[in-house]
């Protein structure tokens, strides 16, 4: 059974720092793209980083471009998201996604929540004084 498990979240003063991990069960990660996404409430999912199946290459959304990086361990089976000068504005509740790919598409990684098919079920992260 395919399973995505989120953790590494938490309650954090703002300019402080997260690692959220993600944590793949019965299946291997690497011919697949892994986005990480992010909830607030009363707001839609929005994107927040990706990885290429290849691990090669990673995309961020502008608004945490400098502060948030991606990263995989295929040996491990894990994605990371490391979260730096965390802002209240990116309290949201935290979801990795999967997606298998092609070979052809090993370079490149979808921030749209529609190309992925596995969720995990989500970490809270909560930035506040």
């Amino acid at each position: 059974q395919l399973q995505l498990v989120e953790s590494g979240g938490g309650l954090v003063q703002p300019g402080g720092s997260l690692r959220l991990s993600c944590a793949a069960s019965g299946f291997t990660l690497n011919y697949y793209e892994i986005g990480w996404f992010r909830q607030a409430p009363g707001k839609e999912r929005e994107g927040v980083s990706c990885i290429s199946s290849s691990g090669r290459n990673t995309y961020s959304v502008e608004s945490v471009k400098g502060r948030f990086t991606m990263s995989r361990d295929n040996a491990r089976n894990m994605i990371y998201l490391q979260m730096n000068s965390l802002k209240s504005e990116d309290t949201a509740v935290y979801y990795c996604a999967a997606k298998l790919v092609a070979a052809v598409r090993r370079s490149t990684c979808a921030m749209d929540s529609t190309h992925y098919d596995y969720w995990g079920q989500g970490t809270q992260v909560t930035v506040s004084s």
